[in-house]
This record gives C-alpha cells, sequence and structure tokens, in this order.
C-alpha cells in the first residue's frame, strides 16, 4: 500500500498499513487501541473512506455497557479517532466500535481489550467513601466532577468519580482549579495563570495566558493589571471565555484601616477566540469600597459566574454576600450593575427575616427562568448570618452560631421580591466552597467543602421534600472539594447508567 503518515495525539507515525494495524474487519475498514497520555483514557481509531460517523462501546466484560458520543470523520481524514474515557485504574476493559455511512450502511468491529495504567504515582489521591443511607431511594445516573483543594502540592485534583466513588478520569493539575464540562465534550478550567480548554487525554486545545490578557487589557486602553484569574470561567455561546479576574488598589485611611491598604476586588473579562479581552468590568467602577461585611483587604471575594438567558451576567460576590446581574448584554452591556440580590441589595425577601438570605455564598444555579422569573439554587455558607435581631452569627461569644444550607430561592425581578422555597440543613456549618444543582431524577445535590475541622468534605444528594431524605452520600478526607456536580457521563449528550 506504500507509505502513509499517520497522525495521532501529537504523535506522527510512519509506517506501513498492515504493519501498524492490528485488525481488519469488513472490506477496506481497520481499526486498532492504543493509549493516550492519561492512562485511563484509551485511543480508538478506525481507518476507513466515505466519512462515516462512529462511537464506541465499552466495559469491564463484553457486555459493555458504556458509550461514548458519535464522532464525525474529518474532512480529507482517513482515520476517525475516538477518545474512550471513564475506566477505573488498572482495569481490563473490552471496546468496540460503531461506524453508520452516509447512505445508511453499518459496521461493528469486532472485541478489542484495553488494560488501563495506574493512577500516577508522583499525584496521591484523596480516600473516598460513598454510602447510600435511606433504604429504597436510588441515586441520580451520571458520573462526579470534582474540583479539589489540596493541603499540600503533588495531589490530585481534578476528578471524575462514578458513583461508587472509583476515580475514572483526572487531569494532573495540582493546584485548586475551577473545571467546566463544554458542549463539545472537552473540559475548561481555570488554572490561575491560565484558562485552558483540553479534551479527554488531557490534549490542551486552547490556552490564554495571564500575560496574554493583561497586554490584551493595555491594548485597548484598560489600566488594569489581573493578579490571577480566579474562581471560575465559561464559555459562551459566542464561543468567548468569560472569566473573573484579582486585581488591587491602594486607599489611603480608609475608615477602620489607616495607613495603605490595597484593597483587593475583582474584574470580569470576556476573551474572544483569538486571546483578546474584549469586554472588561472591574467592581472599584461600581461599588463602595467601604462596604466590607468580612472586611479588607479582601474586598470582594467573587466565586461564580452565570450566563442569563437575556445576555446579562450573573457574578457570585462571596465577601458581600450579594449576587450582582451585570449589564452584559452580549458583550455590547454598559457593565452597569442591574440589580443586587441579598441582604442590604435591592430585593426584599419574603417574611422580612434576614437569616434567610444566602451569606458567604457559593455557586448560584439557574434551574428554570419564566418571563422575568426564575428559579434560583445557592449555596448558602452562612457567614456572619444575620438574624432577626440584627446579629451576625460568630461575630462575638454570645452571638448565635454560623450554620450551612442548600437553598432554593424563588427571583421576581419585576417586584425586586425574593422567596425561599426549599432549604436543607445538613447540620454543619462550611466556611467556604460548596457547588449545588437539581439531578436529572429531581433530587438536590450540594457539596459542602468544609464542614468539619479536619481537611475533609461531604457531597449529599438528597430529595426535594420538606424534610429531605439523603439519597447518596460522599465522603473525602485528605482534600476539600471546592466543588462537585453530577454529570450525566463524560459525553456530551450521553447518559451512563451504572
Amino acid at each position: 500500500m506504500g507509505k502513509d503518515r499517520l497522525r495521532l495525539s501529537g504523535l506522527v507515525v510512519f509506517s506501513v498499513f498492515s504493519a501498524i494495524i492490528t485488525t481488519g474487519c469488513g472490506s477496506g475498514v481497520y481499526s486498532r487501541v492504543m493509549g493516550t497520555q492519561n492512562p485511563l483514557v484509551a485511543q480508538y481509531e478506525v481507518v476507513a473512506s466515505g466519512m462515516p460517523q462512529g462511537w464506541v462501546e465499552f466495559g469491564p466484560t463484553t457486555s459493555y455497557g458504556r458509550q461514548t458520543s458519535w464522532v464525525s470523520q474529518t474532512y480529507g481524514a482517513f482515520a476517525l479517532p475516538i477518545l474512550v474515557a471513564g475506566m477505573k485504574p488498572s482495569t481490563a476493559y473490552h471496546m468496540r466500535a460503531h461506524l453508520v455511512w452516509p447512505d445508511g450502511t453499518t459496521w461493528i468491529d469486532q472485541d478489542h481489550t484495553f488494560t488501563t495504567g495506574p493512577l500516577p504515582a508522583t499525584l496521591t489521591p484523596p480516600t473516598i467513601t460513598v454510602t447510600q443511607p435511606t433504604p429504597g431511594l436510588s441515586p441520580a445516573p451520571g458520573v462526579e466532577l470534582l474540583c479539589l483543594s489540596p493541603p499540600t502540592k503533588n495531589m490530585l485534583t481534578s476528578i471524575v468519580t462514578d458513583t461508587q466513588g472509583n476515580i475514572i478520569w483526572y487531569y494532573p493539575f495540582t493546584g485548586t482549579p475551577a473545571i467546566r464540562p463544554l458542549p463539545n465534550g472537552h473540559f475548561i478550567m481555570n488554572l490561575t495563570n491560565d484558562l485552558r480548554e483540553i479534551d479527554l487525554a488531557g490534549n490542551t486545545i486552547r490556552d490564554v495566558s495571564l500575560k496574554q490578557v493583561n497586554q490584551s487589557l493595555q491594548a485597548i486602553g484598560r489600566s488594569l493589571t489581573i493578579l490571577s484569574f480566579s474562581h471560575d470561567v465559561l464559555e459562551l455561546p459566542s464561543g468567548h471565555w468569560i472569566t473573573i479576574g484579582l486585581i488591587a488598589q491602594d486607599y489611603t485611611d480608609l475608615p477602620g484601616y489607616p495607613g495603605t491598604t490595597a484593597v483587593v476586588g475583582d474584574v470580569v473579562v470576556d476573551i474572544d477566540p483569538s486571546g483578546s479581552v474584549v469586554w472588561a468590568w472591574s467592581a472599584f467602577d461600581y461599588l463602595d469600597v467601604n462596604r466590607h461585611p468580612e472586611g479588607l483587604p479582601d474586598w470582594t471575594h467573587s466565586n461564580a459566574l452565570v450566563y442569563t438567558t437575556d445576555g446579562n451576567l450573573l457574578l457570585s460576590m462571596r465577601n458581600q454576600s450579594w449576587i450582582l446581574k451585570l449589564d452584559y448584554a452580549n458583550g455590547s452591556g454598559s457593565g452597569d450593575i442591574l440589580w443586587k440580590l441579598g441582604e442590604d441589595g435591592d430585593f426584599t425577601i419574603a417574611g422580612g427575616d434576614p437569616s434567610q438570605w444566602f451569606y458567604g455564598q457559593h455557586y448560584p444555579n439557574i434551574l428554570s427562568v419564566d418571563g422575568r422569573q426564575s428559579t434560583m439554587a445557592v449555596y448558602d455558607d452562612g457567614n456572619f448570618r444575620i438574624n432577626a435581631d440584627g446579629v451576625a452569627c460568630g461575630s462575638s461569644s454570645s452571638a448565635p452560631a454560623c450554620y450551612s444550607r442548600a437553598t432554593i430561592f424563588q427571583i421576581d425581578e419585576d417586584t425586586e421580591a425574593a422567596t425561599l422555597l426549599w432549604q436543607d440543613l445538613p447540620g454543619f456549618f462550611s466556611f467556604w466552597g460548596g457547588s449545588i444543582g437539581v439531578l436529572g431524577n429531581g433530587d438536590v445535590e450540594f457539596a459542602s467543602s468544609d464542614p468539619w475541622t479536619t481537611t475533609a468534605s461531604v457531597i449529599l444528594e438528597v430529595t426535594p421534600t420538606q424534610n429531605p431524605q439523603t439519597v447518596w452520600q460522599m465522603n473525602i478526607n485528605g482534600e476539600n472539594a471546592y466543588r462537585g456536580f453530577r454529570i450525566p457521563s463524560l459525553y456530551p449528550g450521553i447518559t451512563w447508567n451504572q
């Protein structure tokens, strides 16, 4: 057949087809399975003409049980590579590909085996245990995506587990990342000094550095220098990335802070696919630096972004105990604060009891929208919660104790009214971190990052009832979970039931 050039995961291999293809199945279709840089991820490659689409089923036996998304062959290519991920370490798996051509012709490969490698010896995983405390209740399907905060270096921090707590994917970053799945099956990550898109094998698809963003800010005339990226990053429908950054400004003799104070606040930047900043927002332009419920210099401490259905942004500002709605207007907005949600903000809370607001919150999550009304889940850490008497929890030895909650609110933007629809009080105070969401079966899942004095976290799936029952519980020891949330699988449009 002569020599051909085969490019696989960054490797260039020159060989004769008969030497590099291990299995020939059907007329003119060849396949092989090989490892990637991630020992838990295989690359299944089918060589075929005619622009087929394909997917792979895989599992520990020839009953398989899991599958990838469909992958389309790139125009002009002769290889159709499919990354297979979601496997436990040091375990033998069976897998086979399915192809469909534009004319409806189908082909199923014979079975291949692939044995995953061990987790890297240089990176320590946390200890994870899972229980189902309430008999007769079944957890929602899917896998658990964890963003962990390590007490020391050389620990795994970006991992995915199955619902039994087995690690089935990881990315070897040793800081505290923010990671979200993308519609194309990749992940987007905020790595403090870099924003990065990776595929399942860990290959970098797109990367934007802190230096690049700061240079772009100067080029558009914004005198802002971001010290680090912080807490979150989103991909917008436009393909732009939007993230939070930390900046500092010096103030002299602020009330209660004599001398010079380098106040740390947040910016939000919109980055186009070329890596250029096209929209920027700074808290210093819109908020009073003398409002600091949790003190200075850490003034705002924003920790999450949400893109809204009307093209604007929500910004969770933990150290203000506010969620702000920013006039983003899909990149053409003024940046004005449309409203502030929380104690001392623009909305009233039903019943008037300030303790029903969220305090030091994390991960606001819009569940549904009906015109100008929406339901929103918020993990309420509870820092300095104000009670009906106006006393902040933990503010003195006689003040009430602080507590954390999982909450769901109804928000009416026309009447500027907020109503607490549901809550779960798990019985502890997690003073930082956390996430919350509603699962496909209607249960509520929330992560509590630091509920105890040891380095440990708990993630609970509970019923959405007045007296919530715990359906599923994950305990993590050795690291804290900044976020932990259920995703249907490692592949868009696919749900794994086991």
